[in-house]
């Protein structure tokens, strides 16, 4: 074995087959799942398009590790399978940086509802129906009158100018 860690680049092919450039042979995914153990940094890229598949692969990893479950920890010492488990979990938080991913997932969201209001507001539009911003600028509107109409004790605001001006009209 190697003295220290080694970066591995694992290429898929379209056959689903796993090829580890580094010692030139084919892997499985428990022989990803070993190197992890054993505190090598991966990477696995798709070869005909270059996409990274890292993380898919680990996923892929860690859920059958987890629908091995119990029968392992009895096969295995408890101790032993947790110090494994451990370092393959422990590079898959490296390696996924979950942070990130919820930043990412935010922003997509937050751009995901602009453009569903966007698209009401133009519908809304299209109908000659009114939008929320309409009737916001309505009820504010509405409000302004109402306020008016309250200083002015009742009475129609500038109702007396146009009697003053009706009675000059008159004579």
């Amino acid at each position: 074995m190697t003295a220290g860690p080694e970066r591995h680049l694992i290429k898929k092919y379209a056959n689903r087959k796993l090829y580890d450039t580094r010692t030139s042979r084919y892997v499985t995914l428990d022989g990803i799942a070993q190197l992890v153990r054993e505190g090598h940094d991966i990477r696995v890229v798709d070869r005909d398009s270059g996409n990274d598949l890292t993380q898919v692969i680990l996923s892929q990893i860690v859920l059958t590790e987890e629908k091995r479950g119990p029968k392992k920890l009895v096969d295995a010492g408890a101790d032993a399978l947790h110090d494994r488990g451990q370092a393959l979990l422990d590079y898959v938080r490296r390696t996924l940086v979950p942070g990130e991913l919820v930043s990412e997932v935010e922003r997509r969201r937050g751009n995901l509802d602009t453009m569903v209001d966007e698209a009401i507001e133009r519908t809304l539009r299209q109908l000659r129906l009114p939008s929320r911003h309409d009737i916001d600028r309505i009820n504010d509107r509405l409000d302004r009158l109402s306020a008016e109409l309250k200083r002015s004790n009742g009475r129609a605001p500038g109702s007396a100018t146009k009697r003053s001006r009706t009675r000059k009209a008159a004579r």
